[in-house]
């Protein structure tokens, strides 16, 4: 049988008992919604605020957000990186680099449009005349 410690999310080390006894981990879920919340107020507070310094609002909103995903890895998805949830992991870290390539490449070539796209037609008429 396996080890209760890599089975299960370290989030879910308190719901130990409670499947023990036939509970449903209700509590790990409500604590994962209590921050996703508390991150999501927090980010809505943090954009809206004139009292944080302006260039720092971008960095703040970055970190809330890693934030929030580690949340949601770990209280709703049970991702850890425990022996039997290797597949998992590398699941999820192809999934990221699948999306960092559909990101940069995207960015990439939104950069090299203006490079083919056709004069305007002011340079168009300008062009034609000589």
């Amino acid at each position: 049988m396996t080890d209760w410690r890599y089975a299960r999310a370290p989030a879910d080390a308190s719901a130990r008992a409670e499947s023990e006894a036939g509970g449903s981990g209700v509590f790990v879920y409500t604590i994962g919604l209590f921050l996703a919340v508390i991150l999501t107020a927090t980010s809505f507070w943090a954009a809206n605020t004139s009292l944080l310094w302006a260039p720092g609002i971008g960095i703040g909103l970055v970190v809330l957000a890693i934030a929030q995903m580690g949340v949601h890895l770990v209280f709703f998805l049970h991702i850890t990186t425990g022996p039997e949830n290797t597949n998992n992991v590398l699941a999820l870290a192809f999934g990221i680099l699948i999306v960092l390539l559909v990101v940069g490449s995207s960015l990439w070539i939104m950069t090299d449009l203006d490079t083919n796209m056709m004069l305007s037609p002011a340079l168009m008429d300008l062009h034609m005349q000589r």
